[in-house]
């Protein structure tokens, strides 16, 4: 896996989980701004599943199963998009809050996701 991009993904989500969180607590939901920082973690998520299943199809194999670390990817990828979509239908703080907990899932999930490949002490 490509450490540099999960880390800077990690980063940036964890980014967003606190801007996010900042509006919640001014009693603020998700405005176009906050749609433009969850695109930029989008991109990064598609970023690394091209990263991914490109040393997949090098023949490189994570160390905890191919398919598990594929499941990883595409939730990786789906995290913040659903959670922008809920924040859409909760006009309120709480819609921000739902965008704060996506991003944290996915910082976590970061973790994981290089566990899985790596074979560390998380798996």
């Amino acid at each position: 896996m490509l450490t540099p991009l999960t880390v800077a993904l990690a980063v940036a989500a964890l980014a967003l989980a606190a801007w996010c969180g900042h509006a919640a607590y001014r009693d603020q939901p998700t405005k176009d701004w906050h749609f433009a920082g969850m695109a930029v973690v989008t991109v990064l998520a598609l970023a690394q599943l091209v990263v991914g299943v490109v040393q997949l199809a090098r023949g490189e194999e994570p160390a905890d199963g191919t398919v598990i670390f594929v499941s990883y990817l595409v939730g990786i990828v789906c995290c913040v998009p659903v959670v922008g979509l809920l924040s859409l239908s909760e006009r309120t703080r709480w819609g921000s809050l739902t965008v704060v907990a996506g991003a944290v899932v996915l910082a976590v999930l970061q973790v994981r996701l290089y566990d899985i490949w790596e074979g560390g002490a998380g798996a």
